[in-house]
């Protein structure tokens, strides 16, 4: 090549990446990780040695991604960075005809998790299947008007393994954010919008930190996510103030009253959630394997921060759960002979065990009356029972036992941590039994025990 040619393949190369910072500047790409955009796009590049960019086709971003992907110290943030980076080049820079139509929000969401040929649900269902129906107004808006925006989001919330109540509060929070904005085209709203309306929930609905924090995580994972924006941005806002809340504790003669007011399989669960300290959800969730009636223990599988942990099994409770394990093996053995049975997995172990899912030992032991679908994936199957048959059977036990505090299932988690703790045993032993990554919060439970505000006995009982 002559010196004029390099020369003038030099100036190219130049104005190409110039315009290619420009387009990280103009979609607010931060400063300190351009340099990693730009790497990515040049080993991509390399990749393809002697294929002009103009000439490449899906496959090729496909192929790349695959072997990027199978790269396992490649961090899961990192991977999205290169489908950003990629994203930026061929849908902004080069304009391929293909990048507009092409799954770019696939790559972001699977973060290799899943080969690109993966039967899933997001390549291979049915999306109007995929969606459990709703009545609220707002909530269909949002599907029938922006159809496509919402499969992105379904899309990128169950491929990411999240929780089936995270996606239906997530969907909630994003409707009320849309309507605040008189629904002005959605997919464009900047995150000044976002900052007005977490200052409207702070100043006007008075909300508590723990509300505003829920709104925010909603929307970040909202622009972040699906939309691929940067989000860094959105420190400037109104916090709502924090609100100290003491829990609510029955006292064990409550206690007694309560589960005496139950009955059949209610109250063996909410007996289970007094003796154990489990969560309304980890209770319901509970599977046939994770009970051990020889060291008379539960192990508490994916709770709250993704944690497993292991809590007592009260002896007394023994007969009745084995019991009910009777009649959950007769009602698996029918659906069984009825060509179900099949019950739903964690996402890598379904992959892992697929065949693992019609045995016993991964079913519910509190199964659903009735089959249902299951909209993670158009399969018809038994669920476990729905958590609010539970929580409605506490209140209306509390009613009928004529206890006038505010019960609801967590008082009953709440009630064996003070219990424990008024009986002497350590705050740290608590703590590991509740599942508490921090101590603070544990110790909460130090201010509920004993007679009297904070075990003080009041003046007016020495007059």
């Amino acid at each position: 090549m002559s010196d004029q040619n390099h020369d003038k393949y030099q100036q190219l190369v130049n104005q190409f990446w110039h315009n290619y910072l420009f387009l990280l500047e103009k979609y607010s790409i931060p400063v300190k990780v351009r340099s990693w955009y730009r790497k990515h796009v040049e080993e991509y590049i390399s990749f393809y040695q002697g294929v002009k960019l103009q000439q490449h086709l899906p496959r090729h971003i496909d192929d790349y991604l695959t072997a990027k992907g199978r790269m396992a110290q490649t961090p899961e943030w990192q991977f999205r960075q290169i489908a950003d980076a990629l994203k930026l080049l061929f849908k902004e820079q080069i304009r391929s005809k293909w990048s507009a139509e092409y799954d770019w929000y696939q790559w972001r969401a699977f973060a290799r998790e899943l080969e690109p040929d993966h039967p899933t649900l997001m390549r291979d269902g049915n999306p109007s299947i995929l969606v459990a129906p709703n009545n609220n107004p707002l909530i269909k808006k949002f599907r029938d008007d922006n159809t496509d925006l919402h499969f992105a989001f379904l899309k990128t919330i169950r491929v990411r393994g999240m929780a089936v109540s995270t996606e239906k509060t997530y969907e909630q929070w994003l409707v009320r954010f849309f309507q605040y904005h008189h629904w002005n085209d959605i997919a464009n709203l900047d995150l000044s919008a976002m900052s007005d309306y977490l200052d409207y929930l702070a100043l006007h609905r008075k909300v508590s930190q723990q509300t505003q924090k829920l709104a925010l995580n909603s929307l970040v994972f909202f622009y972040r996510e699906v939309l691929g924006k940067n989000v860094e941005g959105i420190h400037a806002y109104t916090r709502s103030s924090p609100k100290r809340r003491l829990p609510t504790v029955l006292s064990r003669n409550e206690t007694r009253l309560l589960l005496n007011s139950m009955s059949g399989r209610s109250k063996l669960m909410a007996s289970l959630m007094y003796g154990t300290g489990m969560r309304v959800m980890e209770c319901v969730r509970l599977r046939v394997q994770d009970i051990d009636f020889d060291y008379q223990q539960i192990t508490v599988r994916a709770g709250k921060g993704n944690k497993d942990r292991v809590v007592p099994l009260a002896e007394k409770l023994i007969p009745d759960l084995k019991s009910m394990l009777k009649e959950t093996r007769a009602l698996h053995e029918g659906d069984l002979a009825a060509g179900h049975g099949e019950v739903l997995l964690p996402t890598a172990l379904a992959r892992k065990l697929g065949k693992a899912a019609k045995t016993f030992k991964w079913q519910y032991v509190f199964p659903a009356t009735r089959l249902a679908m299951d909209y993670t994936s158009g399969f018809i199957r038994r669920h476990h029972i729905h958590q609010t048959s539970l929580q409605k059977a506490i209140r209306k036990a509390a009613k009928d036992a004529g206890i006038d505090k505010r019960v609801t299932s967590h008082t009953l988690r709440h009630s064996f941590a003070t219990h424990l703790l008024e009986s002497g045993k350590d705050i740290l032993l608590i703590q590991e039994l509740l599942g508490h990554a921090d101590l603070d919060t544990t110790m909460i439970y130090t201010h509920v025990i004993g007679k009297g505000g904070l075990a003080v006995p009041s003046p007016l009982d020495a007059l």
